[in-house]
This record gives structure tokens, C-alpha cells and sequence, in this order.
């Protein structure tokens, strides 16, 4: 009997922190969420179909619930993973953020075990250009005028050191990148001035980020970088000003493809500037447009020993995978949970 492939997923689950109280139980009942038209128990019953469906031996898990004085990540999504069943039903976090939004993995202990493990030297408060530790300060020259500005992520990336149940260790970096949106902007200029600034600051923490994954690759690791990037090529007017995107700089930008990380909904968005095919894998409403709007912003990047054991991909998008579509419970389970859709990866021969 063959063994099953593992499954990793990233989800980014739209203020999954608002469904529980600040004793991480959850607030089923009838109350709005912070979805539009969406109650808390009616967005934690969608959740839940979702996350069954997947059934993911990992999850890094985007905007997770709040970590502070009297919440916990941790608390919160072990008592989903208990109400909802799961497998992955372990929770962790590496450093918590600033913002009511964590970055989380939700994980079966039985098939792998996870830690928390950061990598590179703490930075003194003038920061370092040299790829420092993710809660601390880099130092990088947004602007070319030969004086480097100061970067913080304000959800420092969480580094996991994880082995399977076979042994197999593997690197995992889960990333929620700066938005570039221009918020509270008022006025045109002043939206392309705040734009612009915004992605100089997401360009610079995928450098930071493509500083780590340097590292990994010259060891020799296998590593995924998962999560949302805020970006992706061609998705905005602004990427020509700077020549790449940040998923592009993370990916690898060098002439050498072993030192490139590889995803294949990134390809094919790089090649669908010129054919117009891009997948997408999160929905937006624009109210003053009164439509939707779609984006590629969630990636699963593997390193080129894990490429090259053929894993398979798949976005959970309810209107583009024929699966989904066919089963209207978890069609309507993904456009009620999220404003993301999952995207998981399932590799071979590593359990």
C-alpha cells in the first residue's frame, strides 16, 4: 500500500480572532462577524467545514487569533480544532504581533512534530542589513539616496523547525507581508505617495526574507515559505517602478535555478502577464465598483529538492476548482469563512 502524501496548507481566515472571547472560547452564536452578511456562528461553521475538508496534516494559518495579557492563539485554535474535529488539533505561534492578527500553525502531533525555531541574530534597535532575527530591525535603502531606512515586520515571520514522522526534517517560514494599500490616504497624490512607500517597505521585507532563505538553501535544507505576500507579479502598476515583485524576489531573481524556490501558480501569473491565465486565491468586495475583485496573494514556495518530488498544488477556490463546485456545502463554506481561499500542497514520499 502506498503512503500517502503529506498535506500543508496556508489559509488566511478574515479576523478569525473577532469568533472567540478573550478566554479563547468560541462565539457561536448569532451575532454579526466581521464578515459582511456573515454571523460568528455561521463564519465558525463554515470555518469548520473548510478545515474538515482539507484535511491538512499542517496549517499555517493567517490572521490567527490575537496573542496578548489575556489572549491566546494557542487556547483559541485548539478549541476550533476540538469543536470542529481535526486531526491538526496542536497549536503554535513564534513571536506574537503588534496587531489583533497572529501567524499560527495547527498541526496533527501524531504525523509531525513542530517547534518554533528563529533564525539569525537579534539587531540592536539601529537594526542590521544582514538578514537579522524576524522581531527585530532591518536595515535596507528603500529609496537609493544612499541612506538606509529601518523595516519591521509588524507579524515577524514564524520559523518552524519540523520532522515528520518518518524523519524527515523539513524548514517552514509562514509570512503575512506588508499590505500596500493605501489607507487613510486622502486625495490622488497622496495615495500614490503612501502606495509607493507601502511597496518599498513590502519590497524590502522579501529581500529580508530571500536574505533567510539564502541561508537555508546554502545548507541545504528543505524548506516552504508559505503565506500571503500582499503581492504578486503583474498585480499592480507599481512593479515596473521597481522592476520586480516581492514573490519574485523570494522566489529568486539569480540566473541559477537551484537557488530558485518554485510555485507553480507564481509561474504561471509570471507567464500570464503576456497570456492573461492567472489563478487567483482571494475575493474582494469593492463597493464603489459594486463587483469583486480577485487576486493571487497566497503562495506555497518549495525549495528545488522538494520541487523535484513532484507535489501537487491546489487552490480551494470554490468557482474555479470543478471538485468544489460539485459540492455545494463546501462551495458556500468557502465564500462564508474567508475573504481567502486555502491553497495546500501535498508532497510525496515524506511521511
Amino acid at each position: 500500500m502506498t503512503a500517502r502524501p503529506l498535506r500543508l496548507a496556508t489559509y488566511n481566515v478574515e479576523w478569525f480572532n473577532a469568533l472567540f472571547d478573550d478566554h479563547g472560547r468560541m462565539l457561536d452564536d448569532g451575532e454579526p462577524s466581521t464578515r459582511y452578511k456573515v454571523s460568528r456562528g455561521e463564519q465558525l461553521a463554515a470555518l469548520a467545514i473548510v478545515f474538515t475538508a482539507m484535511d491538512a496534516d499542517g496549517i499555517t494559518i493567517i490572521e490567527a487569533p490575537d496573542t496578548n495579557g489575556k489572549r491566546s492563539t494557542v487556547k483559541a485554535l485548539e478549541t476550533f480544532a476540538r469543536a470542529a474535529g481535526l486531526r491538526a488539533r496542536k497549536a503554535l505561534i513564534g513571536y506574537p504581533s503588534d496587531t489583533e492578527q497572529e501567524i499560527a500553525f495547527l498541526y496533527d502531533p501524531d504525523i509531525l512534530t513542530a517547534r518554533h525555531d528563529p533564525i539569525g541574530e537579534p539587531a540592536t534597535s539601529l537594526g542590521s542589513s544582514e538578514a537579522p532575527r524576524f522581531d527585530t530591525t532591518f536595515r535596507y535603502d528603500l529609496d537609493a539616496d544612499s541612506i538606509s531606512e529601518t523595516i519591521r515586520f509588524s507579524k515577524p515571520p514564524l520559523e518552524l523547525a519540523i520532522t515528520t514522522r518518518s524523519g524527515t526534517p523539513l524548514r517552514l517560514i509562514g509570512v503575512h507581508a506588508k499590505s500596500k494599500n493605501s489607507h487613510g490616504a486622502i486625495g490622488r497624490e497622496a495615495q500614490i505617495r503612501l502606495s509607493i512607500e507601502n511597496r518599498r517597505k513590502q519590497l524590502a521585507q522579501c529581500l529580508w526574507l530571500r536574505q533567510r532563505i539564502e541561508g537555508h538553501l546554502d545548507r541545504g535544507d528543505s524548506l516552504l515559505v508559505m503565506g500571503d505576500f500582499n503581492d504578486g507579479p503583474g498585480l499592480d502598476e507599481f512593479e515596473r517602478l521597481f522592476g520586480h515583485s516581492g514573490v519574485e524576489i523570494v522566489l529568486g531573481t539569480g540566473p541559477d535555478p537551484a537557488r530558485h524556490l518554485f510555485d507553480p501558480h507564481a509561474a504561471m501569473a509570471i507567464h500570464g502577464r503576456i497570456s492573461g491565465a492567472t489563478p487567483t486565491t482571494a475575493r474582494f468586495y469593492l463597493a464603489p465598483q459594486k463587483r469583486y475583485f480577485e487576486a493571487l496573494l497566497d503562495f506555497i514556495m518549495v525549495s528545488p529538492d522538494l520541487a523535484a518530488r513532484a507535489p501537487v498544488w491546489r487552490i480551494w477556490h470554490p468557482f474555479d476548482d470543478p471538485q468544489i463546485m460539485d459540492i455545494p456545502d463546501l462551495r458556500e463554506a468557502l465564500l462564508q469563512a474567508s475573504d481567502h481561499f486555502p491553497v495546500t500542497i501535498d508532497i510525496p514520499d515524506v511521511i
